[in-house]
């Protein structure tokens, strides 16, 4: 007779993937803060200072983005419906901070207020990605007995 334990477990992120997710959420923070400096100064060094975090916050996203669609792909049978909206929320995280990084692009007052709200939804889907992937990934392990 067969016994099958099905059993679900949190996986945790690989340490190198925990410390590049830990990375976009404070910068885009950092750029949000910033643009809200801008907003009551005027003092153009605040909107260079909010690009440069963006770039910062973009780069290390792309990496967690990339190791995500990686983890995605090899996972296999293992993969579950968290795997996918991990994925999609970095996707979309990427897509919004790109359009940041243009609208920060533009000269000084030109670039708000769009720029201040992009920051806040970017900020929100960087903290949504850092919850789903700090929460755990689960996986399904399937035991057969002999």
């Amino acid at each position: 007779m067969a016994d099958n334990n099905v059993t679900d477990y949190p996986r945790a992120l690989h340490p190198l993937h925990a410390i590049l997710l830990a990375f976009p959420l404070p910068l885009f923070l950092g750029a949000l803060l910033s643009d809200l400096a801008y907003s009551s100064t005027y003092e153009v060094q605040w909107t260079n200072f909010a690009s440069w975090l963006i770039a910062g916050a973009m780069l290390t996203g792309a990496l967690v983005t990339l190791w995500a669609l990686v983890e995605c792909v090899v996972s296999g049978r293992q993969r579950t419906g968290k795997h996918f909206a991990y994925l999609i929320v970095l996707l979309v995280m990427m897509a919004v901070g790109f359009i940041n990084a243009l609208v920060h692009a533009k000269d000084g007052w030109a670039a708000m207020p769009a720029g201040l709200w992009l920051s806040v939804v970017v900020t929100l889907l960087a903290l949504i990605a850092s919850w789903i992937g700090y929460a755990g990934l689960r996986a399904r392990e399937v035991a057969h007995a002999r």
